[in-house]
């Protein structure tokens, strides 16, 4: 073994050497040295603002929602491991990935009957897109290659998905003359339990129907707009185009890297309009959090349209594709969720939010303050400074993440109630500082 590093020569060799999500290089702000993790508590390295835990209020990004080196999925690891970490997937299956496959075709939405293991969020969103495209290319309608979606969206940082990312004020924007051109909708409007706007419903009839010769899917994130903006809206906008893309024969594909395994108070976001998409794209809690995976489902029409194509295969194969070590521990995580109430879990977190964080909307420059299952989200009137409101939130002995003008939380699922309380308190002096 290495001998170990100080956090002072780990800080000196990470500034050095390792660009950071969405930063620059080198940092400007010295990132945190987590030593381990356990339950929904993160242990750094040495104390920062007077903490040496910190109650994880993001999920690492909304994949770890039964928390840190659970048992049940420690042990599926271990287990997997002694058998194989990995094989390559062309021409060899294993047990791993075919059971996994299975699970997810049992609790998604009928009719998804097929699933592409991916390597992230990203590249499944890449793989629904190629989906759609190709299968318009083997019914012979090529015109139909153009994607429409609603302002507001995040969909991942490759070049497919970065082309239906907001086009104004995103990450994104940068790449808007390069990036394929797509189809934007307005945004939806806000509020889950609000009225279907009817003017907005005729804004997304309209604009399938005036493009639907070039379209080949519809691709959204149902009921919450994450990282473009963790807005939410009514599901009734779902099966507005649901109906619309049956009607003039365009492709529905369902986002639900974030939305997925119970966030949002159902199994997937899709459940709470009760209409299903043509592909769907599923990740982040799919592993726990433990590694990186993702899969994208689709219909036999889609499957067996591209089977039947002048090129009759999807010309897609990363090299860890059905990792058995991701995907073992994927059908644990899968399985430990649903052999508990997690329903009244999500509950009973949402219900510390909305006590929690009602403080938030009395604060200076706070816009809003929203929450649906397990996520809260309180929204300024300004650009949060990150610096100041991280710290505010570690001195309250909580890691948060703000971003734009949102200071947000998605707990694991596991946190209690005085911990969604400890959160909550965090989110707020985060809210006030930042």
């Amino acid at each position: 073994m290495p001998e170990a590093l100080s956090p002072a020569e780990l800080r000196s060799l990470d500034r050095a050497h390792v660009w950071h999500p969405y930063g620059p290089m080198p940092g400007r702000q010295e990132p945190l040295v987590v030593e381990s993790a356990s339950g929904v508590r993160l242990r750094l390295a040495e104390p920062a603002h007077g903490q040496l835990e910190l109650v994880d209020g993001m999920s690492s990004w909304w994949s770890a929602v039964h928390g840190y080196n659970h048992p049940v999925l420690n042990e599926a690891a271990r287990g997997q491991l002694g058998r194989m970490s990995h094989v390559m997937f062309g021409g060899l299956t294993h047990e791993p990935a075919v059971r996994l496959a299975t699970r997810l075709v049992e609790i998604t939405p009928e009719p998804l009957r097929h699933v592409f293991l991916a390597d992230s969020g990203s590249v499944s969103v890449e793989v629904a897109v190629k989906m759609c495209l190709q299968y318009w290319r083997s019914a012979g309608r090529p015109a139909k290659q153009r994607l429409l979606t609603w302002r507001g969206g995040y969909h991942g940082d490759t070049w497919q998905p970065m082309s239906v990312c907001d086009p104004e004020g995103g990450m994104h924007e940068l790449w808007s003359g390069v990036l394929p051109r797509q189809i934007f909708a307005d945004e939806p409007p806000a509020g889950f339990d609000a009225d279907p706007d009817a003017a907005y419903v005729r804004h997304l009839r309209e604009l399938i129907a005036e493009h639907a010769d070039r379209l080949a899917a519809v691709i959204v994130e149902p009921v919450v707009q994450g990282a473009g903006g963790m807005r939410f809206h009514s599901p009734a906008y779902l099966r507005v185009l649901r109906e619309a893309c049956d009607e003039h024969d365009v492709l529905l594909v369902f986002d639900e890297i974030a939305t997925g395994f119970g966030r949002t108070g159902k199994l997937f976001a899709a459940e709470h309009s009760g209409i299903s998409p043509d592909v769907m794209c599923v990740g982040k809690a799919l592993t726990g959090g433990y590694l990186t995976m993702a899969a994208t489902l689709c219909t036999s029409r889609v499957a067996e349209g591209i089977s039947r194509g002048e090129v009759p295969v999807l010309a897609h194969g990363p090299t860890f594709m059905g990792n058995p070590l991701a995907a073992a521990v994927a059908s644990a995580s899968i399985d430990l969720l649903l052999g508990q109430d997690w329903e009244r879990e999500v509950r009973r977190i949402g219900t510390g939010l909305r006590e929690g964080l009602a403080p938030a909307a009395e604060l200076p420059g706070v816009r809003d303050v929203r929450v649906l299952g397990a996520i809260g989200v309180v929204q300024l009137d300004h650009e949060v400074d990150m610096a100041a409101a991280t710290r505010a939130a570690v001195r309250e002995g909580v890691w948060l993440r703000p971003f734009r003008d949102l200071v947000y939380t998605m707990p694991p699922y596991v946190t209690g109630d005085d911990d969604v309380a400890r959160i909550c308190r965090a989110v707020c002096a985060a809210a006030r500082e930042g």
